[in-house]
C-alpha cells in the first residue's frame, strides 16, 4: 500500500517537473524568437532608410535634370515665337502700305465720281429744262393739230384706236384665210387622193328599190284567181305575208305595198310559185309561202356568207352573217343597204391601206356599221343601239363597236378606225345617184339652209341652190365690211354643221357688192 501511494507520488512530481520545464521551455523559446525579430526588424528599418535616402538623392538629379531640360525647351519655345512674332509683324506692315494704297486709290476714284456726279447733275438738270422745252412744245404742235383737224387730243387718240384695231382685223382675217387656204389645200390634196383611190378602187352598181313590187301575171284572168272565191286567197295571202296586194286595172300586173322588205320578198315568191302552179287556194297559199320563207332565210344567209367571202371579213357568228344577208332587202333613200355596207367595207379597207391601219380590221368595222337596220323593223330603237347591242352579245372587239356607234356622231370615235368608217360611209351615201331624198325632205331642208343664214345681221338675201349643195348670201355692204364677211361666211358654216344633217358638203358663197350709179343729163 505504501509503494502504491508512493509511487503516485513520484508520478505526480514527475508531472509536475515535466510541466514546468515544459513552461520554462516556452518562455525561452519566446524571449529568443522576440530578440531575432527586433534584430530583423532593426536591420528592415536600416535598409528602409538607406532606400530611402537613395531614393531622395535620385529625386533631387532627376528635378534638377527636368528643369534643366524644361528651360531649355522654354528658350527654344521662346525663339521660334519671337521669329513667327517678327515674320507676322513683317507680313501686317505689308499690308497695312496695300490698305494705305487701295486708300489713296479710293479717295482718287471718289474724287473722280464726285466730279461726275456734278456734271451728271448739271446735264439733268439740262435735260428737265430741255424736257419742259419739249413738252411745251409739244404741246403746241398737238393744241395746232387738234385745230387743224378739229379733233380733241381723247377724240384724235380714239380713232387712232379705231383704225388700228380695223386694220389688225383685217391683217388677222387675211392671215386666217391664207393659213386656213393652204391647210385645206394640203388637206384636200390628201383627202381627195385616198379618196380617190379608194372610189377607184371599189365602183359597185346600186338600184333603186321601192316600197312595192310589181309581180308580172300571164293574162288579167288570173287576177280572179287571185282574189278567190269571196276574197277567200288574197285575203290569206295578204294575213300569211303581211303584205297588201292591189289588184287594178293595170294590166297583167299585181301590186305587193308594204315598208317590210323581207316579207315583201316572201310574198312575191309565193305568188310566183302559186301563178306558175295554177292550183290557187287558201292550202296552196299556205304551202308556198312556207316554202318561199325557207328560200329567203337560204338567200339571206347565203347573201351574208357572199358578201364576208366577198370583203374579206371571216370568224363573224352565224346570226351576225344571216342579218348581213338580210340586209339585202333593206333601203334607205332608196339605196340598198348591203351593197352599201359592202362598199363601205371596201372604202374602209382602201382608206386604211393608204394611212398603213389593219385592213381587215378597217374592213370588218366598214360591213358591220349598219348591222342594226336589219333589226329596227322589228325592234324598238335606233339602228346605232341595235347593232351596239347585238355586236356586244356576240363579243365584237371594243374598237368595231366604237366604229358602229360613233359612225352617225352619236359619240366621240375613240380610234382611227371609228372616223375611217364615218369617211367611207359619207361617201357612199353622197355619191351621185345613191341615195334620193323625198320632195318635202328636200324642200325642208333647203328652206332651213336660208333661215340659218337669215339669222345674222347684214344679211340681204340668200338663196340654197346647186340642189341645197350651197348657200348663197348676200350682204349689205354698210353693215358687212371685207373682213367682217370672211368671218361670218365662217359662222354661217359652222351653224350649219352644228343644226343640219346633209351628205357630203355644202359651200357657202357670202357676197359683199357696193354699186354706185350715176347720170348724165
Amino acid at each position: 500500500m505504501l509503494t502504491i501511494e508512493l509511487t503516485t507520488d513520484i508520478i505526480i512530481l514527475l508531472a509536475v517537473v515535466t510541466v514546468f520545464t515544459a513552461i520554462l521551455a516556452f518562455y525561452i523559446g519566446m524571449s529568443y524568437r522576440k530578440k531575432v525579430a527586433e534584430r530583423t526588424i532593426g536591420n528592415a528599418e536600416e535598409k528602409s532608410n538607406k532606400i530611402i535616402d537613395d531614393a531622395i538623392k535620385n529625386a533631387e538629379s532627376k528635378k534638377k535634370e527636368i528643369v534643366l531640360e524644361a528651360k531649355e525647351d522654354a528658350l527654344k519655345t521662346k525663339n521660334e515665337i519671337d521669329l513667327e512674332v517678327k515674320e507676322r509683324r513683317l507680313e501686317i506692315q505689308n499690308l497695312e502700305k496695300r490698305v494705305v494704297q487701295k486708300e489713296e486709290v479710293l479717295d482718287k476714284k471718289s474724287a473722280s465720281l464726285d466730279l461726275r456726279e456734278e456734271k451728271l447733275l448739271n446735264k439733268t438738270e439740262e435735260a428737265e429744262k430741255m424736257k419742259e422745252e419739249a413738252s411745251k412744245a409739244q404741246n403746241k404742235v398737238i393744241e395746232e393739230l387738234e385745230r387743224i383737224s378739229g379733233y380733241t387730243r381723247d377724240e384724235a387718240k380714239d380713232q387712232l384706236l379705231r383704225n388700228l384695231e380695223d386694220e389688225l382685223k383685217h391683217e388677222s382675217v387675211k392671215l386666217i384665210k391664207e393659213m386656213e387656204t393652204k391647210t385645206k389645200e394640203e388637206a384636200d390634196k390628201k383627202a381627195k387622193k385616198i379618196i380617190v383611190e379608194a372610189i377607184q378602187r371599189y365602183a359597185a352598181d346600186h338600184v333603186a328599190e321601192n316600197a312595192v313590187t310589181v309581180v308580172p301575171l300571164p293574162n288579167d284572168e288570173m287576177k280572179g284567181r287571185i282574189i278567190g272565191r269571196e276574197g277567200r286567197n288574197i285575203r290569206t295571202l295578204e294575213t300569211l305575208t303581211g303584205m297588201e296586194l292591189i289588184i287594178d286595172d293595170t294590166p297583167e300586173a299585181v301590186v305587193l305595198s308594204g315598208f317590210n322588205p323581207v316579207r315583201r320578198e316572201i310574198a312575191r315568191i309565193a305568188l310566183e310559185k302559186l301563178i306558175a302552179d295554177g292550183r290557187i287556194h287558201p292550202a296552196r297559199i299556205e304551202e308556198m309561202v312556207e316554202k318561199a320563207t325557207e328560200e329567203v332565210e337560204k338567200v339571206m344567209k347565203e347573201e351574208g356568207e357572199n358578201a364576208t367571202f366577198d370583203v374579206g371579213v371571216h370568224g363573224l357568228d352565224s346570226t351576225i352573217v344571216r342579218l348581213i344577208g338580210k340586209l339585202k332587202y333593206r333601203t334607205s333613200y332608196g339605196q340598198n343597204i348591203l351593197k352599201h355596207s359592202v362598199e363601205v367595207a371596201h372604202l374602209c379597207g382602201t382608206i386604211a391601206a393608204e394611212l398603213g391601219l389593219d385592213i381587215t380590221k378597217a374592213k370588218r368595222a366598214g360591213l358591220l356599221h349598219d348591222i342594226g337596220k336589219a333589226l329596227d323593223q322589228d325592234t324598238e330603237g335606233s339602228h346605232v343601239s341595235l347593232g351596239v347591242d347585238l355586236l356586244k352579245k356576240h363579243g365584237e372587239a371594243k374598237d368595231i363597236i366604237n366604229a358602229v356607234e360613233a359612225h352617225h356622231g352619236d359619240v366621240e370615235p375613240e380610234t382611227m378606225y371609228a372616223v375611217i368608217v364615218q369617211a367611207a360611209d359619207a361617201i357612199s351615201a353622197a355619191r351621185p345617184g345613191a341615195r334620193r331624198e323625198t320632195l318635202e325632205t328636200y324642200i325642208k331642208r333647203l328652206q332651213k339652209l336660208e333661215e340659218i343664214a337669215n339669222e345674222f345681221d347684214g344679211v340681204e338675201k340668200s338663196f340654197a341652190i346647186q340642189a341645197g349643195r350651197e348657200l348663197r348670201i348676200a350682204v349689205v355692204p354698210e353693215k358687212v365690211s371685207e373682213a367682217d364677211a370672211i368671218l361670218m361666211a365662217r359662222k354661217v358654216a359652222e351653224k350649219i354643221e352644228s343644226e343640219l344633217e346633209y351628205p357630203g358638203q355644202i359651200k357657202v358663197s357670202l357676197i359683199r357688192e357696193t354699186r354706185t350709179v350715176d347720170y348724165a343729163k
